[in-house]
């Protein structure tokens, strides 16, 4: 289960042959998100197990889940940026639905992502989740 935005992904990955060009994708998803507010970069939204500093502020309005979120390296906050296209504008309820590690797969990123960012993706996914799983 996963939103048109992520499936528009997979379709771009799917003409990307290149890994380098893959990951200049995924850094473009991180450019293109608004920054998040200085405000919302503090402990309570800090991703802990992450090697890079990474915040996520999610919120749910009318039942429906989105996040912002930051990083201070590029490719992770590509990496924020495929995970919002995934989760955005999804009922708060789907969310735990989603098989992240089976649509991240799609893309191969797993196989292309060294064990500290892959520890960092999971670290994201399962604060996502968390959040979801409260607000029900």
């Amino acid at each position: 289960m996963a939103t048109e935005a992520f499936e528009e992904i997979v379709e771009d990955f799917e003409f990307l042959e290149d890994w380098e060009d893959r990951y200049r994708y995924v850094i473009d998803q991180g450019k293109m998100m608004d920054p998040l507010e200085d405000a919302l970069r503090v402990a309570a939204t800090k991703v802990d197990g992450c090697a890079s500093q990474v915040w996520l502020h999610p919120t749910i309005e009318a039942g429906v889940f989105s996040f912002e979120g930051a990083s201070d390296a590029m490719i992770v906050s590509g990496l924020i940026g495929v995970l919002r296209r995934l989760y955005n504008g999804v009922p708060v309820a789907d969310v735990k639905k989603i098989d992240a590690r089976a649509e991240l797969t799609r893309l191969g990123l797993n196989e292309h992502l060294s064990a500290q960012r892959s520890n960092g993706l999971r670290a994201m996914i399962e604060r996502i989740r968390l959040v979801a799983s409260e607000a029900i």
